[in-house]
């Protein structure tokens, strides 16, 4: 019996770190099934707003679902649960490998049907099943460790999440093609299978009692064991874990559109949000205590740069963006620790931390698009976050009445920074006014609602009135699930914006009107391209456009000749069709042929050899759409070329050099290739509106490509230099890793 009594310790010691690392390894694999599938899905789905809309539902409504089966098993026995969860992880691994189903999806398919079809019936099960690790495991934790805090595990799950996140742009995708990423993801998983089996194992030879009715204490953070929760409680959960989850994809949105249209950024808010766990989850909270204390100037001054709608130095407003995720993020995970419940409803917990991240996600993934037009969902959740932060001791409380009078000087102060009283102050008084406005919200610290509603004054003043303004004008703002768009006068000439990137540009000039600006300038290598297609394809040629934008290209239209533009987003063919913002469309081709979708899908439905020229204009912003870059994707401009056709890519880009991808495409498939890199005078610049600009031609045929570059010999073409070792992209293997460089 002695002997028994010891040897039991050691085994649970023993357990602990297994317990740990299958908490790790389940996250692990479930950030890395996201992308590697999101991944895989592209080049047959394509990349519009409807696909990943309909897939962010797929994996919301699954993530919730693996919580709920988590939160439903755990009313049986531990070792019950042990054993149906091994044997689901055997079911589910019936759809190993990991990959797509092979069904071919119909020309006109709808994506809010085939989307979450195709998703649910290729992964659905594995990712159900590995959704549920954390909450479960950390349960059986909680009974196999007694009074060890199982919450603390979580801080195990959030780091294989991070590790995961990361692992797969850095390190997954560039030296893995998808057939052996597919095949290691489920050598993992056969893995995770083993080790879940073997904590099954552990909970089978303890000589506790197996469920916590039975008498099994654990540390609770009320000391209350086993209360009952009411709706108030799981509310607030809700509350505390949708305003970080919403602010993930503010941030990023805000980043990536305003501040810097750089690829691959999406990775740091995701992950600090993942980060924020592994501090607020810990026993050891001094840090997230630190950061709760500071959460409030962190919102006055973070939160008023960002979810002001003005925009400031780059460098300054990076680091107010990821401070203001990072900092909420932290406070309001740690407050929503602090009022965990006894491990006895650990499942129901996680189960409404789930369902905050999911409505925080389709707030801002889908509500706020489709009902602002601009990002006020930014500034909304800077509110929520004030309303729900941590209460600091040390704030002094304020009469009625002075909570009154400050309530009024805060209403007149916004509105006199703003500009909505009698005259515009200059911006050394607009300053100082703000600086009040924000001693004010500092002084209210302890009465939530006076404070959040002097924050929201704050970023009105500060901004927040022009930009309301400014969507109360009708036309100047559209958007989209893609992004915002901004039309706006800026000199001689009106602009298209998406964020930080031009869109187009288009002389105001009696006479100018039709010329063409930007990057598709009569020098650049789409304008020598059209200027010499009727040279070389003759009156009737027969021309496609990946990509509208303000409607450039058409002005090089002639009257016999059949266009085409593929374009991605509606909001941009409303603003190119609305002559009271571009007159492109309606004084060169007032009734141009625009196919709306994924250009890859609506081309692969297009006859073989129907265009003579084709122009893909796809890759100056953020978003590099890799499908359309592929080997598969250039076979297939090949078959919709004529023999003589001419293919035309757009790459200029200020982080990624795409003259590799293209190179190597050219050497694999075939084609002859040149590249003209156009830096324009700058009286030309200033004047005409013109841009720096790189295009790459395609031709099957060597003496088309050379008629091209040989049409105007002032005009200098290069060729295109292959980069050694690099391999094409193709639909199983590519990364834009390698491409990054510093503008």
């Amino acid at each position: 019996m002695a002997t028994a009594a010891l040897a039991l310790p050691q085994r649970r010691a023993e357990a602990r770190p297994l317990f740990v690392a299958t908490i790790f390894a389940g996250s692990f694999l479930l950030f890395l099934m996201q992308p590697m599938v999101a991944r895989m899905a592209l080049p047959r789905l394509g990349g519009t707003p409807a696909v990943w809309n309909s897939a962010m539902l797929v994996y919301q409504a699954l993530l919730l679902a693996g919580y709920s089966y988590a939160h439903l098993l755990a009313r049986f026995a531990l070792r019950r649960q042990a054993l149906v969860h091994v044997i689901f992880l055997l079911l589910a691994a019936l759809w190993l490998p990991l990959g797509l189903r092979g069904f071919s999806l119909p020309a006109d398919a709808s994506p809010l049907i085939w989307v979450p079809w195709l998703l649910l019936s290729s992964v659905g099960p594995l990712f159900f099943v590995v959704s549920a690790q954390a909450p479960l495991l950390q349960r059986w934790a909680a009974a196999q460790f007694g009074n060890r805090n199982p919450y603390a595990l979580y801080i195990a799950s959030n780091l294989g999440s991070f590790g995961g996140l990361v692992a797969y742009p850095l390190v997954v995708e560039p030296l893995l093609p998808l057939a052996w990423q597919s095949m290691s993801w489920s050598i993992g998983y056969a893995v995770l299978i083993a080790i879940v089996a073997a904590c099954g194992y552990f909970l089978h030879l303890q000589s506790l009692p197996t469920e916590f009715s039975k008498g099994q204490t654990v540390e609770s953070s009320s000391g209350n064991a086993g209360a009952p929760l009411n709706l108030s409680q799981r509310l607030l959960w809700i509350a505390l874990a949708a305003v970080p989850s919403g602010m993930i994809l503010a941030v990023t949105t805000h980043l990536t559109t305003d501040i810097i249209a750089m690829p691959l950024i999406w990775v740091i808010p995701l992950g600090l949000y993942l980060l924020s766990f592994s501090i607020a989850f810990s026993s050891r909270d001094r840090l997230a205590r630190v950061v709760g204390w500071a959460l409030p100037l962190i919102l006055i001054v973070a939160g008023a740069m960002g979810g002001s709608g003005q925009y400031f130095s780059m460098g300054p407003s990076i680091a107010a963006d990821l401070l203001l995720l990072f900092g909420t993020s932290i406070a309001l995970h740690h407050r929503l620790y602090r009022l965990r419940p006894d491990p006895a409803h650990l499942t129901d917990f996680y189960l409404c931390m789930s369902a905050g991240g999911v409505l925080g996600g389709l707030f801002c993934g889908l509500i706020a698009p489709a009902i602002f037009d601009s990002l006020y969902e930014f500034p909304i959740l800077v509110v929520a976050a004030a309303l729900l932060m941590p209460m600091r001791a040390d704030a002094r409380p304020l009469t009625a009445r002075q909570r009154r009078w400050m309530t009024a000087g805060g209403i007149l102060l916004s509105c006199f920074a703003g500009g909505m009283l009698f005259f515009t102050p200059s911006l050394a008084l607009k300053a100082a006014v703000l600086v009040a406005l924000a001693l004010l919200a500092r002084a209210a610290l302890a009465h939530r609602i006076l404070f959040a509603a002097l924050v929201a004054l704050l970023l009105l003043g500060l901004g927040g009135w022009t930009n309301i303004a400014m969507s109360m004008t009708g036309d100047t703002r559209t958007r989209s699930y893609f992004g915002i768009y901004t039309v706006s006068n800026s000199g001689n000439a009106r602009m298209l914006m998406h964020g930080t990137t031009t869109h187009g540009f288009q002389l105001l000039a009696k006479g100018l009107e039709t010329y063409p600006t930007s990057y598709y300038a009569p020098k650049s290598g789409v304008g020598i391209a059209m200027q010499a297609t009727p040279a070389m394809f003759g009156t009737g040629a027969r021309i496609g456009a990946v990509g509208l934008g303000a409607g450039t290209l058409a002005c090089y239209a002639k009257p016999d000749q059949d266009w085409r533009f593929y374009e991605i987003d509606p909001a941009i063919v409303g603003i190119a069709r609305n002559p009271k913002q571009f007159t492109f469309l309606s004084r060169c081709l007032p009734h141009a042929d625009i196919a709306v979708g994924d250009a890859r899908l609506t081309l692969a439905h297009e006859p073989n050899a129907s265009h003579d020229l084709l122009v893909i204009d796809a890759f100056s912003s953020d978003s590099i759409p890799m499908h359309l870059l592929t080997r598969e994707a250039i076979a297939n401009y090949g078959r919709v070329l004529s023999s003589q056709g001419l293919l035309l890519f757009h790459i200029s880009n200020r982080y990624v050099d795409l003259r590799p991808v293209l190179a190597a495409a050219a050497l694999d498939g075939g084609w002859s290739a040149a590249v003209r890199n156009y830096d324009p005078a700058p009286r030309d610049a200033e004047d005409y509106r013109v841009s720096h600009s790189i295009w790459v031609a395609f031709a099957k045929s060597p003496g088309r490509l050379r008629q091209l570059t040989g049409y105007d010999p002032t005009l200098e073409w290069t060729a295109l230099q292959p980069k050694p070792g690099f391999k094409p992209w193709t639909d199983d293997y590519g990364s834009i890793l390698p491409l990054l460089h510093r503008p």
